[in-house]
């Protein structure tokens, strides 16, 4: 999996077999991803380590919608080994321990004076984009974990990075005040901050190539909605880069994700309290291990979001393993603070406003059967409280990020019984809803799968054409968002409502 150059090896020193083998062994064992900068190992005499600082680099930039796939910055520098050298050098430099303020900072200008002549130097336009963002992003950088190690001296197994998002060349507004990046071969998250002191939920988010996207969507709304409240708001997501392989059981399967999830979050959670400031009676302790290009800055909490609404405690038992000075206040929620599901404030406030809504239409919702479509699932804060604030809603259909429900006819009194017992499952999807109680024509279906067919009860719950036999997940998502329905109830799971121009 390493791209290795047979005649550079045959002729490599002792140093630079020795980095090779580490880079093979580091792949092996699921440290190092298996792609081009590996050639860095070789042809530019790098450390798989110090490789992976441009991969996660790379990665970020992809975030960012830079406009060259994650290949093309891989040739990029491996065609200009001496450039990636360089920058590799820059970041070591503007982070090394060792060196004194003012020495440091000389030559990380040095050296960026240095790069910007080589960069003078390339011929293709394309290259020299990428090259430069890549500078800009390293010195946009204001403290990174990359030499904090554990008590044996171990180096972490992702890095963290902390950004200076005003210095990110052409990254999306609206721009947050803080941003951190955490990469590792596992996992990849971000955490947008848009003030000194802000808070906001971290999401396990399944949209692995535009999860930062997700995330700056879920902020602007968030700066909408608490505008009156709080001024500035905080959001996070992670992707888990390796999901485990399917082995059949749905049991077994949903367990093992689970646990893959929780492990990525733990190292998510750890990546920021990396490079975060503590308190300690009441003065600030800098974050251990880590080369600061910015002021005090101690102000790190959590909440739960889609994805992670169980997980407040660990997030408690990570911080109390840093020590960190918020102690259970960290992240909200858990065995010792407040269970968004529990209290389902959010979902009992928009009830409110539904049953207004159909009372000025002449129904009443609790003592009368209507339909709904909905986003999300019952394992869901907002959507699980919603679906069982009435025992008259017929849910024709809904869908979460893996799974579409149909039930075009459904008997309320059952369906919500089945609902409250999916609800009171520790964890549930709709893969868990008994298929006995589902009405003729309806189902569970993967939003993974090709095409899903189309029953005729389903098209007239709809309001599909008669030709419509099948159709594509999200042909059929937007078909239930369109469908002529009573009331939408959207779980926040996501953006899937927008105007024509948009």
């Amino acid at each position: 999996g390493l791209l290795i150059d047979p005649q550079v090896l045959d002729h490599a020193d002792h140093d630079l077999r020795t980095r090779f083998q580490d880079a093979f062994h580091a792949a092996w064992r699921g440290d190092c991803e298996v792609d081009g900068f590996n050639g860095l190992v070789l042809r530019a005499g790098l450390t798989w380590r110090q490789a992976a600082i441009l991969r996660a680099y790379s990665r970020y930039l992809r975030q960012t919608k830079i406009p060259f796939s994650q290949e093309y910055i891989e040739n990029t520098v491996l065609a200009h080994t001496d450039i990636a050298t360089a920058l590799v050098r820059l970041f070591e430099t503007r982070f090394d321990l060792s060196l004194g303020d003012e020495v440091r900072a000389s030559q990380a200008d040095h050296l960026t004076t240095e790069i910007g002549k080589l960069v003078d130097e390339v011929t293709s336009l394309d290259e020299d984009r990428i090259l430069r963002r890549l500078m800009a992003v390293i010195l946009a950088t204001l403290r990174t974990n990359y030499h904090v190690t554990d008590g044996d001296g171990n180096s972490r197994q992702y890095l963290a990075l902390k950004l200076d998002p005003s210095a990110v060349p052409e990254l999306p507004e609206p721009r947050p005040k803080y941003e951190i990046f955490v990469y590792s071969p596992r996992i990849e998250g971000v955490h947008l901050r848009f003030g000194d002191v802000a808070r906001g939920g971290l999401r396990w988010s399944d949209r692995r190539e535009d999860f930062r996207t997700e995330i700056l969507g879920l902020v602007k709304a968030q700066a909408v909605k608490n505008a009156v409240i709080v001024p500035v708001g905080a959001k996070g997501g992670f992707v888990v880069k390796r999901p485990p392989t399917a082995t059949g059981d749905p049991g077994l399967d949903r367990d093992a994700q689970l646990n893959e999830g929780i492990a990525c979050y733990r190292m998510f959670i750890s990546g920021l309290l990396d490079v975060t400031d503590n308190r300690v009676e009441g003065k600030t302790v800098p974050a251990p291990g880590v080369v600061r290009h910015d002021g005090d800055d101690s102000y790190l909490v959590v909440a739960a979001d889609k994805g992670t609404a169980k997980f407040s405690d660990i997030a408690n038992e990570v911080s109390a393993n840093y020590g960190f000075w918020l102690g259970d206040a960290f992240a909200s929620g858990g065995s010792v603070g407040y269970d968004h599901k529990a209290m389902g404030i959010t979902a009992k406030g928009a009830w409110e406003s539904v049953k207004r809504n159909f009372r000025e239409l002449g129904k009443d919702t609790q003592t009368e059967d209507f339909t709904v479509v909905g986003i999300g699932d019952m394992m869901g804060d907002v959507f699980g409280n919603g679906m069982l604030l009435s025992e008259h809603i017929r849910l024709v259909a809904a869908f979460n990020h893996l799974h579409i429900f149909l039930d075009p006819t459904p008997d309320s009194a059952s369906s919500y019984a089945e609902r409250r017992r999916l609800f009171d499952l520790p964890r549930s999807s709709w893969e868990d809803y008994d298929r006995s109680l589902i009405s003729e024509g309806g189902g569970i279906y993967s939003r993974s799968a090709k095409t899903i067919p189309v029953s005729p009860q389903v098209r007239e719950a709809l309001g599909l054409a008669e030709d419509v036999t099948t159709l594509a997940p999200n042909d059929l998502m937007q078909a239930i968002l369109l469908s002529p329905v009573e009331l939408l109830w959207n779980g926040g799971i996501g953006t899937y409502v927008k105007a024509e121009g948009e």
